[in-house]
């Protein structure tokens, strides 16, 4: 089956957080990473199926949906076994995250992570009364690269106890590789650093690049982590708030399962659970190839619109994620002042860099995951504010 990613499917009026945060109906949203296609037709005919019973109380989860998590990680991105009673159940995976370092710090003591990097990164460190330690990649040649010797020495530091990884990388776009992961494997088993695997975003991986999850790597590197995993952001179910810790080590699982308890963030729908399951089957594999190969091409739109008209902007190499990052530096401009003019005076809404800790250099975030017409659109008004802001 062929499925039409060209569909426009208005949003606005449905509470949706993409479209309807501002009150006015011209803005392009290219924002927040919500994509705008429809989910996957099998999802949402399980949950009609499910919606027609009419009764929605407290849900208990069944084996097979512990079952085919384990096997979708296994099978697609060749991660170790594990067990059932491995896999915690949350409603999302910052709140994972946010539960995990409650678990396993105590107040001051310190995280590392490689920015720029998720906003949500900084919130959920800060909000566990921790110090959030950031390893800034280096930015050369279009591309994002590990400094591995500032990485090792904020691992080295006695007060770091966990080190958060985005892989696939949001914002930077890098697909980590086995080689580069094994040496952050490495760095951390020699300081006594546990690793946290944001891979939220592992199904969207673009053409001559594989996804290589850390739980992947060998068995040591599968116990000393915790990975953070959801069906949520590959096929657009992030309403349905339902989200998976995978962990080996039992005396840290125990750790993570009461915070998750304490958060009061272990109870999730029915809706989540039987999406996830109807996600994760041989059609939904089928599905997300094509959704990859709508993204890459919306990729291309925008690499080829910005080079033509303004090749002064660079757009940096996207491995993965479908979250474009453009180089702003030629404006000699913050990208908040950059971002707030192309959303008041050209109506699209990009979210600006300085979030995600891009702070010494402007860069815009623009989400690709929308049918063709609307990011055209919104390409368009891009490079006509830019063009503007440099004849300022």
């Amino acid at each position: 089956m062929n499925y039409n990613f060209d569909e426009i499917v208005s949003r606005r009026g449905t509470n949706c957080v993409k479209w309807d945060e501002t009150n006015d109906s011209d803005i392009i949203p290219l924002w927040v990473a919500d994509m705008d296609f429809r989910t996957y037709p099998a999802i949402t005919e399980a949950l009609h199926k499910r919606v027609e019973h009419g009764v929605f109380g407290y849900t208990h989860v069944p084996q097979s949906y512990y079952e085919c998590v384990i096997r979708w990680f296994m099978q697609r991105h060749q991660v170790l076994p594990y067990q059932p009673d491995e896999v915690i159940i949350t409603i999302g995976v910052v709140p994972a995250l946010s539960a995990i370092i409650r678990a396993l710090t105590l107040p001051g003591d310190k995280v590392v992570a490689m920015t720029p990097v998720y906003n949500c990164f900084f919130s959920s460190i800060r909000n566990q009364g921790c110090q959030m330690e950031e390893s800034h990649l280096i930015y050369e040649n279009g591309t994002y690269q590990v400094d591995w010797d500032d990485f090792e020495r904020r691992c080295a530091d006695s007060r770091t106890r966990l080190f958060l990884l985005c892989n696939p990388h949001n914002p930077a776009g890098r697909v980590w590789t086995r080689e580069e992961l094994l040496r952050m494997h490495d760095i951390c088993m020699r300081h006594n650093v546990f690793v946290v695997a944001d891979e939220i975003h592992c199904e969207f991986v673009m053409p001559g690049h594989e996804h290589h999850s850390f739980a992947s790597l060998s068995e040591e590197a599968q116990r000393n982590c915790a990975l953070c995993v959801a069906a949520s952001k590959a096929f657009n179910i992030a309403g349905l708030q339902t989200a998976n810790i995978l962990v080996a080590d039992p005396q840290k699982r125990e750790r993570i399962d009461r915070a998750i308890n304490l958060h009061e963030t272990c109870d999730v729908n029915p809706f989540g659970i039987l999406a996830t399951e109807a996600a994760y089957t041989e059609g939904g594999a089928e599905w997300l190839r094509q959704l990859n190969e709508y993204i890459w091409q919306n990729y291309q739109v925008l690499v080829q619109s910005m080079n033509e008209q303004l090749p002064q902007f660079p757009v940096v190499k996207l491995e993965g994620t479908y979250l474009a990052w453009v180089d702003c530096q030629a404006l000699g401009r913050s990208s908040a002042e950059i971002a707030q003019v192309l959303y008041n005076e050209y109506g699209v809404w990009v979210n600006d860099g300085e979030m995600y800790g891009a702070t010494d250099r402007a860069f815009l975030r623009i989400n690709l995951a929308c049918p063709r017409a609307q990011l055209t659109e919104g390409i368009r008004r891009l490079i006509k504010g830019m063009k503007a802001q440099l004849c300022q």
